[in-house]
């Protein structure tokens, strides 16, 4: 089957139309990531496509594949470079993989492949004869996690093709000359453990799949696929072909008993089949799966209860109760032996090693286990039932990100949400507070009980008093990690003094934008001097069913997929079948980032504290008659002003920003989208129109003239006003127009490009900026706003020297009217 380059080149600028976009774009849009890789030891570039988990569960996407690279020839034609399966579902995880979807819409025969434990890789030949070995989305051209993926799995293809007297180059034609794409399964335990064994001479790539480089799915056969498997020397993955769909469901289920096929074990099967058709040849591909849950559920279990003794740590687990005990017992004596399989255990090594001396030495496989633990009808603590209350306790101070994890809990997964801000009042807070926790545990499965609970008496607290009313609680803490405190609270007090500062009043009671830096900095210091850290060995916190360590400088996004991995990992059942993917996760984050609070009081619960208020009793007793207004001149105003600006109306510019930006790609809207999320737009909007620090600068005559003509308008201005009244002595200039022509904006500050034009029958006013502008905002605090006119300078030569700038025109010639106003320096009134 040869490219047809016109689908190609449809499918690329399909890809190419959807790229970046988020779920901004609608309902109707899905989104995918484009990254370019050169290739090694080639001239030639490929693109490889990526999208969200969660889309493939659409109608509409241009092509299904999971693993997709494209690339151009020498004379510019498209081609499809790596094609991978089309994504495919478990058993009843998605509509068409439920048994009577099947039933109803594939043919037979069924092939059922065993399902390798390892990741996979992909090969294909390209234009000049180079063999293209790709991970899942990588071609091992960068340092990350899959590159090293990719380049074990090209070192393994010289070796199976050694082996068979044939080179890179040899194979690279072949597969091009098919039009294919290699699908193989790395499996390699001194590379990489996963839960099934592989030792040395069971190591390699397991071919287990040939498809063609076409936007729609289609592949070779079993049988196909071993014949190539055994000219290139590469190992086979085994497949069993059934002809009825009930014999499928039947060999399943008996293999799905112990978790095995012919004496070994394996996670499961890959189904395939071809979906009904008029035209038999005619008849699509299409794969399922059928995952068996033990004996790896089992598996991970024994891994993470060995880790937690390595860390000396109580192990904690809630399956396979009895023989978990037996394999500790052994793991123990072999950690006793030689301490360093522990080091060698974090790492990732030894751990299959571990598990199956545990074994032998019991004379059982993991599937024995299971099989006798059903007949016995145990094995497992929740006997049988679902898990429910369960409290999520952080453990933080102020800034970690404890409330806006939660918040994304909530936004995902529907968790109870029991804030310690919304309780109003002091009188019996922690007994109310723990009361609201009780009372949403009846209608969720998992309540998260946001306070700091940075003391040990606070979690006793709340351990003892939700444990009277329900006292099969299970308890879960979110350990926010700041200990060793020499080591860790400068980075922390850096990280967390950045997030409140930059946050401003959306806090419930911190609020960073009315009060002194000063103020805020102490409270918070004194939340980590109190700070007493997680600790299992003793009450309260051996009473945690588990404790998720956190990272404070980690972002809010990492700490949330830490946390629910945990859960998923920790209480099967407990969550929705399908994990989030990042993008869903990334949305929530978006929306805890963007929550509005509404409750806010002060910690002293709205009460002055006592010095202010003796100060207000002692001003009260001594104040005989009311204080009197002061009274100012026009030179003693002129001397205090700052600046002169032209106002505009913050709604319109809000107006105008959301209409700019509501129907772009993520990349575009991204800097606007975090100004928004993070507060960072400014409040009140002008243009400035002369500073006073301009006036005074060296050498700029023109500059000082314009301040004189200014400061003579305003004291026209203030002729005939009451100089005892605040309002009037910041009067209006006169009137003026500011038009806005374009947005412009890099990583640090966005701002308006505009133009002044005089009001009807009003004077022209000027600006001393090179470029007037209105400045929309900065992304953090210590950019300021004057640094628009460094944006603006670059911008307007095309210097990107500093970083990308970005513009974008304002459509329909926006005029906004305003008026010419003078401001005076802070407190330069008087408070």
């Amino acid at each position: 089957m040869a490219q047809d380059p016109h689908q190609v080149a449809e499918l690329c600028k399909a890809l190419e139309a959807n790229k970046g976009k988020g779920r901004g774009g609608g309902k109707k849009s899905f989104s995918c990531k484009k990254t370019t890789f050169a290739v090694a030891g080639s001239d030639i570039t490929v693109d490889s496509w990526r999208f969200n988990d969660w889309d493939y569960k659409r109608d509409d996407l241009p092509t299904y594949a999971r693993g997709l690279f494209t690339t151009k020839r020498s004379d510019g034609t498209p081609e499809i470079a790596i094609r991978g399966y089309d994504k495919f579902f478990n058993v009843d995880e998605v509509p068409s993989t439920k048994w009577h979807n099947i039933e109803h819409d594939t043919t037979g025969p069924y092939e059922l492949s065993v399902k390798e434990n390892g990741c996979i890789i992909f090969m294909s030949g390209l234009e000049d004869g180079t063999l293209l070995v790709c991970s899942k989305h990588s071609t091992g051209a960068r340092s990350d996690v899959e590159v090293s993926h990719a380049m074990t799995g090209e070192k393994w293809v010289r070796r199976h093709l050694e082996s068979v007297g044939k080179t890179t180059q040899d194979l690279a034609l072949a597969l091009r000359a098919m039009n294919v794409t290699a699908v193989a399964e790395l499996c390699d335990d001194d590379f990489e453990e996963h839960v099934l064994e592989y030792p040395p001479e069971m190591a390699g790539l397991y071919l287990h799949g040939l498809n063609f480089n076409l936007p729609e799915f289609a592949t070779l056969s079993g049988p196909e696929v071993h014949e190539f498997a055994d000219k290139w020397g590469m190992r086979k993955a085994q497949y069993v072909i059934i002809q009825s769909l009930d014999e499928v469901k039947q060999f399943l289920a008996k293999c799905a008993e112990t978790g095995s096929w012919e004496g070994r074990d394996t996670e499961g099967f890959v189904v395939r089949c071809k979906l009904r058709s008029k035209t038999a040849s005619l008849s699509p591909d299409w794969f399922f799966k059928y995952k068996f849950e033990e004996p790896y559920l089992m598996y991970r279990q024994w891994r993470e209860c060995t880790k937690a003794v390595i860390a000396k740590k109580p192990p904690k687990f809630k399956k396979h109760n009895k023989i978990t005990e037996e394999y500790l017992l052994y793991a123990r004596r072999q950690l006793a032996k030689d301490p360093s399989l522990g080091q060698a255990y974090n790492q990732n090594h030894g751990i299959i090693k571990m598990r199956d001396g545990f074994l032998a030495e019991i004379g059982q496989k993991g599937s024995d286990i299971i099989a006798q633990e059903k007949v016995e009808g145990g094995g497992y603590a929740e006997n049988g039932h679902q898990v429910s209350n369960v409290v999520l306790v952080p453990i933080a101070t102020i800034g970690c990100g404890k409330t806006t994890v939660a918040t994304a809990l909530v936004r995902l997964f529907d968790f109870g949400h029991v804030q310690n801000d919304n309780i109003e009042g002091k009188r019996d807070r922690p007994q109310r507070f723990a009361y609201a926790v009780t009372s949403e545990m009846a209608s969720h499965k998992v309540v998260i009980a946001d306070r700091n609970n940075h003391q040990k008496r606070e979690r006793q607290q709340i351990i003892d008093d939700v444990g009277k009313v329900i006292p099969e609680t299970r308890f879960v803490a979110l350990h926010y990690v700041h200990e060793p405190k020499d080591h860790m609270l400068d980075d922390i007090r850096k990280v967390t003094r950045h997030r409140v500062l930059e946050r401003g009043d959306n806090h419930q009671t911190i609020r960073a934008g009315s009060k002194s830096q000063d103020e805020i900095i102490s409270i918070m210091e004194g939340f980590l001097q109190r700070f007493q850290g997680c600790d299992t060995s003793s009450p309260p916190d051996s009473d945690f069913d588990e404790v998720i360590n956190l990272d404070v400088s980690a972002s809010s996004l990492e700490n949330l997929e830490t946390v629910i991995t945990h859960l998923y990992n920790a209480y099967p059942g407990l969550l929705p079948d399908e994990m989030p993917g990042d993008k869903e996760m990334q949305d929530a984050i978006n929306f805890a980032m963007g929550h509005e609070v509404t409750t806010k009081h002060d910690l002293s619960f709205n009460k002055p504290d006592k010095k202010h208020k003796n100060q207000n009793q002692a001003q009260n007793r001594n104040s005989k008659t009311p204080p009197q207004e002061k009274s100012f001149t026009p030179d003693q105003l002129i001397g205090k002003l700052e600046y002169f600006s032209v106002p505009v109306s913050a709604a319109h510019i809000n107006s105008i920003l959301d209409s700019m930006f509501e129907k772009t790609d993520a990349e575009e809207a991204k800097m606007y989208r975090m100004l928004k999320q993070s507060r960072r737009i400014q409040g009140e909007f002008h243009v400035t129109l002369i500073h006073r620090a301009s006036a005074t600068q060296q050498d700029m005559w023109q500059m000082w003239q314009m301040w004189q003509m200014y400061t003579e308008a305003f004291r026209t201005a203030l002729e005939n006003k009451k100089l005892t009244d605040k309002s009037e002595m910041t009067p209006s200039l006169g009137p003026a127009r500011v038009k806005l022509e374009r947005l412009v904006w890099d990583d640090r500050i966005m701002a308006f490009v505009v133009r002044l034009f005089p009001a009807e029958g009003g004077p022209m006013w000027s600006s001393a900026n090179a470029i007037p502008h209105i400045t929309v905002g900065t992304s953090r605090p210590d950019v300021k706003p004057v640094e628009s006119n460094q944006l603006l300078a670059r911008w307007e030569v095309g210097d990107t020297s500093g970083g990308p700038i970005h513009d974008k025109e304002v459509p329909g010639g926006v005029i906004l009217e305003g008026a010419v106003k003078p401001v005076l320096q802070r407190n330069a009134l008087g408070k």
